[in-house]
């Protein structure tokens, strides 16, 4: 089983202990993780980064930075020094990328297009310092039903307009099949992004009805669901990207899965709906 490019997701495995997750990545093949800030919260950065690389692996991503949104100063100037904190840290664990999850509409006020503007004035602020770092923020837009509580950016395009008006080459995109696959933009926006330099990363995960009581929890494994990822894969290589494919699953059965069982799938329905692809 060829699990090439291949990168587990931490949250994926959100329920299964931080050393089991590593070595059960290293039992299928797999050579990359995307870690979450909580684990470096739960061991300190410098640990984490030496348990990763005595495990022979590597980190595709952290998550995540942003909320962004906040319209009083104070929230607006704490939210700019934790994703400083971030920045560091994913220099820290030798990740080429932050993903950043920009934070949904500010409640004081419901000013969405006042919430977009704050996401890109902080962006603008921040990338230059990671860019000193040599770390790169991945816009991450999410689907539209997230739009009140998690991110006021849903497209592509939204994403990529905020990173280009950084006027950094540190500010890009990533693509999460789950957020994007219903956008009838999405080709010439992946084109768009890979063409300004700015598509920094891909996650795969399924799209599941009947929607979990928590929607973000509808994540599933590839095939599960309703997304053409062959499709979408090929959109994405046909602009040369040739970098880490991450598997982001939310989703209480998987959670409940055996790590090792769950691993298998995913290497399988990778190999089987993803790698011929890319």
């Amino acid at each position: 089983m060829s699990t090439q490019r291949l990168s587990l997701n931490r949250w994926t495995f959100r329920t299964t202990p931080l050393q089991e997750f590593l070595e059960t990545t290293v039992s299928h093949g797999i050579d990359a993780v995307g870690l979450w800030r909580q684990d470096v919260a739960e061991v300190g950065a410098d640990a984490l980064r030496r348990r990763v690389d005595d495990a022979g692996l590597r980190v595709s991503s952290l998550c995540r930075g942003g909320f962004l949104t906040a319209s009083a100063e104070a929230d607006r100037a704490a939210a700019l020094e934790d994703n400083r904190r971030a920045i560091e840290e994913t220099a820290a664990l030798g990740a080429p990328t932050l993903v950043l999850v920009v934070g949904g509409v500010d409640r004081e006020d419901k000013d969405l297009v006042g919430a977009r503007s704050r996401v890109a004035e902080a962006i603008a602020e921040l990338a230059p310092y990671a860019a000193e770092r040599g770390v790169t923020l991945s816009i991450e837009p999410l689907h539209p039903m997230f739009a009140a509580d998690r991110a006021v950016v849903s497209t592509l395009d939204q994403a990529l307009d905020i990173a280009e008006a950084s006027g950094s080459p540190a500010a890009g995109v990533v693509v999460d099949t789950y957020h994007v696959w219903w956008d009838p933009c999405l080709e010439r926006a992946i084109q768009r992004a890979a063409a300004a330099g700015r598509l920094f990363s891909y996650q795969v995960c399924d799209w599941n009805l009947p929607l979990a009581a928590e929607p973000l929890h509808s994540r599933g494994y590839m095939g599960d669901g309703y997304i053409d990822f062959p499709s979408i894969t090929r959109m994405v290589a046909a602009t040369g990207y040739t970098g880490d494919i991450e598997v982001e699953i939310f989703n209480e059965d998987v959670w409940a899965t055996p790590a090792d069982e769950a691993a298998r799938i995913i290497a399988e329905r990778y190999e089987q709906l993803v790698l011929p692809h890319a």
